[in-house]
């Protein structure tokens, strides 16, 4: 890989029951968190449901467009659970039962691996294996797709075993820039200004009101780290210029 070239990943999350509002979805923060320690953009996240016809078009397209794409949910074992068999016919493959799998589960629940259970033991051919330490089957990677549980906790400890597959790009630098008693219609100019001059560079306002008061976190995100630096510098006196008082550095 080319230095500084871009490492991309895209997130389906996969289940009616996040469409419908009866779970709530963090697994998407902490691979977003787990994926900038190797220096790899999320740059798309897609919630779909459990219709088969649409897992394989937001998948195919989706693996297309980015380096790698993560799944999460519906490998397990009732009949809803059909990520496996759509993971599969994405790939133009059949589904098999792993055999390291099936011994698992044999070891677990001796005498009583019945078909629901043997479901989890499918994967497509030609994947690999991710290792749980949690509980549970593991999941498994094809191509550029990781297909992890949706279990929060087993999902976390699945992507120990995802980052060391992963080609690292860059890690980007963020720094924030925290302005009090100025709203945004005050700061959006020569935040403008300052994101035209320097397009390598990701500049974002974040808003916050409180019984204490209002003003923004200005985040600067790059990977120069000197150019992330003095773009710092060049923000907070531009802010001064505008007659901000309150101005605070935070280091990330």
């Amino acid at each position: 890989m080319a230095k500084g070239a871009r490492v991309t990943a895209a997130v389906m999350i996969i289940g009616d029951e996040i469409l419908s509002g009866r779970t709530q979805d963090t697994n998407l923060n902490a691979i977003a968190r787990y994926l900038a320690t190797f220096g790899v953009d999320l740059v798309e996240a897609r919630v779909v449901g459990d219709v088969k016809a649409e897992i394989i078009a937001a998948l195919n397209t989706l693996r297309a467009q980015c380096d790698y794409v993560i799944t999460t949910g519906g490998i397990g074992p009732t009949h809803d659970d059909i990520t496996a068999d759509c993971v599969a016919e994405a790939f133009g493959v059949a589904l098999e039962e792993h055999p390291e799998i099936i011994a698992m589960m044999v070891a677990r629940w001796p005498g009583a691996l019945n078909a629901a259970r043997r479901r989890m033991a499918r994967i497509p051919v030609g994947g690999s294996l991710v290792k749980n330490p949690v509980q549970g089957p593991p999941g498994f990677q094809i191509g550029n797709v990781f297909v992890l549980a949706g279990v929060p906790m087993i999902m976390r400890g699945m992507l120990e075993d995802v980052g060391p597959r992963l080609r690292a790009g860059a890690v980007v630098i963020a720094r924030t820039v925290r302005v009090e008693g100025a709203g945004e219609g005050v700061i959006a100019a020569p935040l403008e200004a300052l994101a035209n001059r320097h397009p390598d560079l990701s500049l974002g306002s974040y808003p916050f009101f409180g019984p204490e008061g209002f003003g923004s976190n200005l985040v600067v995100r790059g990977r120069d780290g000197a150019e992330v630096a003095a773009t710092v510098e060049e923000l907070i006196a531009a802010l001064a210029d505008i007659g901000a008082k309150s101005i605070t550095r935070v280091e990330a």
